[in-house]
């Protein structure tokens, strides 16, 4: 049989989060529940930065890519993981399961590039603040986001093209409740000897730049906080920053405890507990983290509600 056929017919088994019948109705309605307030917290960041001019800074130019960037990260994993469970099925289509890892790889590094760029430009109001408007120009803002969706695209697309290169003839089981690339490359029958060498020196590079750019930057920010005499000055800074440093500790603690602290087994529980939080619990909590420490962001937001209300 021509290989091209057998993968494009070929069908995978997504284990999902539990096996236990008795567990389904409750999984289904926490997941629909979480997928709704993260879709709806998220659109409303969008929609309040859009409609009030005062937030039509860097800083809010970036927020709302990044809520842009989690509406589309968790749209890719959760309405199939609740499709499944309704269904009582846990087939996924092997052209299915390459679209679901290209839009989980590229979401994924965006929301990477968004938040070295965030930290960036925390940096620059902080340390900079004289050079601020000119250093983050709008052009120089756009330029930026453009090139981490450019950037995103290609290396998702790069992995997805190189995957389809694989036959797969063998065990079709993923131990996971979404299409993964490292769970799909231990399926393959073929070589997948270029697959991992560009997944581990171009992936390599493309996540740790961005961590790292986004370390240095608040290195550079202490040493800026720490030199301002007046207390309430340093309070000011480091609130500018606060909840930024948060939603980087969420993402990348629970993404490092997945790919950087594999379990014992493919199928160990605390794989799967860390991946919903990166996945599901990351990008449902950003819109609480950016809006209720923010009073910019809460009064536009109000003014989106009653808008809307009234």
């Amino acid at each position: 049989m021509d290989r091209r056929n057998q993968t494009s017919t070929y069908e995978f088994l997504l284990m999902g989060l539990s096996e236990r019948p008795e567990q389904q109705h409750l999984l289904f309605g926490l997941f629909l529940a979480m997928y709704l307030v993260t879709v709806l917290g998220n659109l409303l960041i969008i929609l309040a930065i859009g409609s009030d001019p005062h937030l039509h800074t860097p800083m809010y130019l970036f927020l709302a890519n990044l809520s842009f960037s989690d509406i589309g990260f968790i749209s890719t994993v959760i309405p199939k993981m609740l499709d499944n469970i309704g269904s009582g099925s846990k087939l996924i289509s092997y052209g299915g399961c390459l679209t679901q890892l290209y839009f989980f790889g590229l979401f994924a590094d965006l929301d990477n590039f968004l938040l070295a760029v965030m930290a960036l430009d925390r940096y620059v109001a902080i340390s900079h603040p004289l050079h601020y408007a000119m250093t983050m120009n709008s052009q120089r803002c756009i330029l930026l986001v453009a090139g981490s969706w450019l950037a995103t695209t290609f290396h998702a697309l790069m992995h997805t093209l190189l995957l389809t290169r694989l036959s797969f003839c063998g065990p079709n089981v993923i131990p996971h409740f979404f299409c993964d690339l490292v769970p799909l490359l231990k399926l393959a029958c073929s070589s997948t000897y270029v697959n991992d060498l560009v997944l581990n020196l171009v992936a390599g590079t493309l996540l740790i730049t961005p961590f790292a750019c986004i370390l240095t930057s608040y290195f550079s920010i202490a040493f800026a906080v720490l030199r301002i005499d007046s207390l309430k000055g340093k309070q000011k800074a480091f609130s500018k920053c606060t909840s930024h440093l948060l939603v980087v500790s969420l993402f990348y603690g629970t993404a490092t405890g997945v790919y950087l602290c594999p379990p014992a087994s493919p199928s160990a529980v605390k794989d799967r507990v860390f991946s919903v939080m990166y996945t599901v619990v990351t990008p449902m909590l950003n819109p609480f983290i950016y809006s209720l420490r923010n009073r910019d962001m809460k009064g536009a937001l109000g003014k989106v509600l009653r808008r809307n209300i009234l």
